[in-house]
């Protein structure tokens, strides 16, 4: 009996690592791409392992995408912060006050999820041509916190339902208003809920490409996504300084993931059970 379970145990293991192998194989191809040179790439039986690892391909990357990447971090940070600052009195609203169109106005905000970014992207640029902001920041920043807004304020809503009431009822009774208790009482204890709606609302300004190409029509505001884009000529394309930048572009979604890992984690629960 010790035996099958050990062998089962073993298998479970090795289709777990089969399967780690498949997804994360991409991500390993892309960086030893970056450190090769462009021949290698084309060879025939292509080369494993850089052998010597060269940092022309990354050296290419910084001198002509490190304006994306600053525009990029620029643009993520300030949609996150603008989409927070929205949703979550929008969320805390929802869960205090009990109006009669509070559940249309949830089905609402996932109705909006399901439209396609496509025709969001047409409507918004219509908006924005009238005002005159295409090509600029605040374009940029307003469209993809218009992505991820809706969907924070349902992640803070279903992690707020989550905390007692009577932590409200009480700051209440002590005169702090209902603006005092969301300031003093309710934002401090939704920290895991505000750490895991940020970095997703950054997720999503980081890889957008399709509000980033509509409204930069003149190519003076380019974030990374595009920028890669733009990297890949026509009829020739230095894939290593592509990969290089790749590379590049993935380091700070995955500092911050493992840096707020614990956070997103308890964030993402703190909704799946109401005390």
């Amino acid at each position: 009996m010790y035996r099958v379970s050990l062998a089962r145990d073993l298998l479970k293991l090795l289709i777990g690592l089969l399967i780690a192998a498949i997804v994360l194989f991409p991500l390993y191809w892309m960086i030893n791409a970056s450190f090769q040179p462009r021949t290698a790439l084309l060879a025939a039986i292509p080369s494993w392992f850089p052998d010597p690892p060269i940092l022309e391909g990354y050296m290419n990357a910084i001198a002509g995408q490190g304006t994306a990447l600053l525009t990029s971090c620029f643009v993520a940070l300030s949609s996150a912060v603008l989409s927070l600052v929205i949703a979550a009195p929008c969320a805390y609203a929802l869960v205090i006050f009990k109006l009669r169109f509070t559940t249309f106005f949830i089905f609402v905000l996932l109705l909006v999820q399901m439209i396609p970014n496509v025709v969001m992207a047409n409507s918004l640029y219509t908006i924005f041509a009238r005002a005159g902001w295409l090509n600029t920041y605040q374009a940029l920043i307003l469209s993809d916190a218009s992505l991820s807004t809706p969907f924070a304020i349902l992640l803070l809503r279903a992690f707020m339902v989550s905390l007692p009431r009577t932590l409200t009822e009480a700051a209440l009774v002590d005169g702090t208003g209902y603006w005092g208790a969301f300031m003093r009482v309710i934002l401090p204890l939704s920290r895991n809920g505000l750490i895991t709606a940020g970095l997703f609302c950054f997720l999503f300004a980081w890889s957008d490409f399709l509000y980033a190409l509509t409204m930069s029509t003149k190519q003076k505001i380019v974030p990374i996504t595009l920028s890669i884009y733009q990297f890949i000529g026509t009829h020739g394309t230095d894939w290593t300084s592509v990969m290089a930048t790749a590379v590049l572009a993935s380091i700070p979604p995955i500092v911050l993931l493992l840096a707020g890992q614990r956070q997103v984690t308890a964030g993402l629960m703190g909704g799946a059970v109401k005390e």
